[in-house]
């Protein structure tokens, strides 16, 4: 009796279902019968699409004829299984009633083109190991996210070596490269550094394993700010109201992109004059001013608008889902555009200018650490460095000169 292999193939940039199997008539007359069947001259095998129909009708349409043999099929749908399931960052499941037909399902991005592919069996598990105890510390998803993609590519230098193995004086050689050679930034270098310590002392519970591994002293990076006018300028040069309200929100409030289209109606308390933040960077409650003239402005964009928004103050195409950041940031940059702005800023520029505003007020600088909800005042106190009303009461020894009469400027 003749066999049919059913093989996984990637092919013209998605999955197929390959048939292999020695050359007969019938069988190839049949072959040629089944629905979507083609034939690829570069591999020189017949495919069919990666579904469950394709599947079931090779079953019924050549297994009177041949002996079909899916074990290379299945082997294909163990491995891929796995990675829907890391790339999901979900815990994997293990069924038992798991067959064929169940696993013949159709991925966003098709598991061969995805990082977690290219692992070796004992690495894939080692990340998927790692990613639900992020879930099970009930880490954001944007931490997970970020340390994913950190561990990530010391597996991918890795190959076959389990990264289990790996010393302290491995890792050391390891920070280096990346510094030298591949020339990631400080920032980078803090990222993958957090992302490590937490899969070999937070996983594998090796205590002080990173105790002699230095970390590169991060740049001193001042906060970028726009000044009151041109935020004025800024603010005219936007005209749909709920693009205004967006960006007055921002700056108001001194809110991340994030918090403003996260903020929900029930977050307003127009009692009390504030404006709850929920769970926001840290997962960290707080609650900031809502200024009378806010509460006017969101009073009349929502009385204004063809569709009200239901749930989220700032909703997108879709009722009662959120606006997104990027339309948020294309509304920021279209609007510095046009006022004329050339500093290189995005809409976080809202949320320094905010804090440097409030303090060449006069605010105390731990109001502003509370408003902004940062954890440490060694953030808050960047704006110190910033405030115009600090800078202009210090003279240059340049200009006390002049005073003096001790230097000539003309030619």
């Amino acid at each position: 009796m003749h066999t049919v292999q059913l093989t996984a193939l990637f092919h013209n940039g998605s999955e197929q279902i390959a048939l292999q199997f020695e050359q007969d008539p019938q069988l190839l007359s049949n072959v040629r019968k089944l629905r979507g069947v083609r034939w690829s001259q570069t591999n020189k095998l017949w495919y069919l699409p990666f579904n469950q129909a394709s599947y079931h009708q090779v079953k019924v349409a050549l297994g009177h004829l041949a002996s079909i043999d899916d074990r290379p099929l299945l082997h294909y749908l163990g491995k891929r299984k796995e990675v829907v399931a890391i790339n999901a960052i979900g815990v994997r499941e293990t069924s038992p009633q798991s067959t064929v037909l169940s696993l013949l399902s159709k991925a966003k991005t098709p598991p061969p083109l995805t990082t977690a592919w290219q692992l070796s069996p004992e690495n894939r598990k080692a990340l998927q190991v790692f990613l639900e105890h992020l879930i099970l510390k009930a880490y954001s998803s944007s931490t997970i996210n970020t340390y994913r993609k950190e561990f990530l590519q010391l597996l991918l230098l890795l190959k076959n070596k389990p990264v289990h193995e790996l010393s302290p004086n491995d890792l050391k050689r390891y920070m280096l490269y990346i510094l030298h050679k591949q020339r990631v930034s400080e920032n980078t270098a803090h990222s993958r550094l957090n992302a490590l310590k937490f899969y070999f002392e937070g996983v594998l519970k090796r205590e002080k394993f990173f105790f002699d591994i230095p970390r590169p002293k991060k740049p001193f990076i001042l906060p970028k700010v726009l000044s009151e006018g041109e935020i004025s300028r800024l603010f005219n040069a936007v005209r749909p109201l709920k693009h205004k309200a967006i960006l007055f929100t921002a700056y108001s409030c001194g809110l991340r992109v994030s918090e403003v289209i996260a903020l929900k109606w029930k977050h307003i308390d127009r009692q009390r004059g504030q404006i709850l933040i929920e769970q926001a960077k840290g997962k960290k409650d707080r609650y900031v001013t809502l200024s009378p003239i806010l509460e006017d402005i969101l009073i009349s964009y929502y009385r204004k608008s063809t569709v009200k928004p239901i749930l989220y103050v700032f909703e997108g195409t879709t009722p009662g889902t959120p606006y997104s950041a990027r339309s948020a940031q294309i509304i920021f940059q279209q609007a510095r555009a046009k006022a004329g702005i050339r500093k290189e800023v995005s809409f976080h520029a809202l949320r320094h200018s905010f804090a440097t505003h409030l303090l060449e007020k006069g605010t105390d600088v731990r109001y502003i650490q509370e408003v902004l909800g940062h954890f440490s005042i060694k953030t808050t106190t960047r704006y110190l460095h910033v405030a115009r009303e600090r800078l202009v009461v210090i003279q240059s020894p340049l200009d006390s000169l002049w005073e003096k009469g001790g230097i000539d400027w003309e030619v």
